[in-house]
């Protein structure tokens, strides 16, 4: 007994030490990047980042989106990416621009190109359709939306197939995460190339690429790709800027440090393991320094290209706590809902998210 209470007293001896370095190593390291990304956000906009914010700005008021204020609540509902803007009773023709599903295609093609078939899926749940039973459970289906348009182009007459693909892809728009395929829109159009920024399905891809650079910038090696990962909550943002949160539920408790860390450490052990994939990230399109405000757009939030405004802290630095003003005579006082219904969400603020970096234009 004594000597294996030894043994483990050995052992945490020799680790101690080990974890002490990594920790040293890691706060060198983001000293170091901290400092090349105050001297890039002490500079100006670049044409580059300027260029970028404005894109985002047009394609929000182009696709006409909800608008978030800086106390995290939606005070415009705007098109959301199964609607249409057609009054009820109005013209029965539409403008395609005001289509929400046909503009999340256009977001898709900039990662895709025109091949977008067998990239998308649709969704359905097994028997839903004829069931009248709430209580019943069903499987997830999932289909590759191309089977859907081949089965659709084998109809014969033309309104019945233009409607039948219509649907097929407006299905696929709500039922793919389309937030990503937004950035990388808006990235393309902004005249940037994949060289220099990855055009993904999902924001881990350009994330994590992101902290790839910062190490190549400290290891003084050549690196083309347009943004460096920073320490959001010390590094003032500018437009053409991404913020970025993640929603893991494994890392619901953990700091943005902790994440920065997890992601470089992947990073470090040369697998391809990418723990932190949840994640959605929106464009700085605006700093308002008078108001120390911010606003951010992003796709798929809500269901639309959403515009927030964001709290600035002194120096102009993003605050991480957006928590809103929830409390007192507004706050919710509905009953909750009988025995085994699910519980309401708690956060009252739509800002209030796990934020943990900021990728910086370089």
């Amino acid at each position: 007994m004594r000597a294996s209470v030894c043994a483990i007293v050995v052992a945490i001896g020799l680790a101690t030490p080990a974890f002490a370095q990594a920790d040293r190593n890691a706060a060198t390291f983001w000293k170091s990047v901290q400092a090349t990304c105050d001297a890039t956000a002490a500079k100006p906009a670049s044409e580059l980042g300027r260029r970028i914010a404005q894109t985002a700005i047009d394609e929000f008021s182009r696709f006409g989106g909800h608008r978030i204020d800086a106390d995290g609540r939606l005070f415009h509902f705007g098109l959301t990416e199964a609607e249409h803007n057609q009054e009820e009773g109005g013209n029965e023709q539409a403008s395609l621009g005001r289509l929400g599903w046909w503009q999340v295609m256009k977001y898709w093609r900039a990662v895709y190109g025109d091949d977008i078939g067998d990239k998308l899926e649709v969704r359905g749940y097994r028997d839903a359709s004829t069931s009248t039973d709430p209580a019943k459970v069903s499987d997830l289906l999932a289909l590759d939306i191309g089977l859907l348009l081949r089965a659709a182009d084998g109809v014969s007459d033309p309104d019945t197939r233009e409607t039948l693909r219509d649907a097929a892809l407006r299905s696929a728009a709500v039922d793919t995460p389309w937030s990503a395929a937004f950035i990388s829109y808006v990235i393309r159009q902004s005249g940037v190339t994949p060289t220099g920024f990855q055009f993904a399905n999902a924001h881990r891809a350009y994330i994590y690429d992101a902290f790839a650079t910062s190490t190549a910038e400290q290891s003084h090696q050549v690196d083309v790709r347009i943004y460096r990962a920073c320490p959001l909550s010390s590094t003032r943002p500018r437009p053409g800027d991404l913020i970025c949160h993640q929603r893991e539920s494994a890392l619901a408790n953990a700091s943005e440090k902790e994440v920065r860390d997890r992601i470089r450490e992947e990073l470090a052990s040369g697998t391809d393991k990418r723990s932190v994939g949840r994640t959605h990230c929106e464009v700085v399109a605006q700093i308002d320094a008078r108001a120390r405000k911010m606003y951010s757009i992003g796709g798929n939030v809500l269901h639309a290209v959403t515009a927030r405004k964001l709290n600035l802290r002194r120096g102009l630095k993003l605050s991480a706590g957006q928590k809103g003003k929830c409390g007192a005579s507004g706050n919710w006082t509905l009953p909750q809902a009988a025995t085994g219904a699910p519980r309401a969400e708690s956060k009252c603020s739509l800002n209030d998210r796990k934020w943990f970096v900021l990728l910086q234009l370089r």
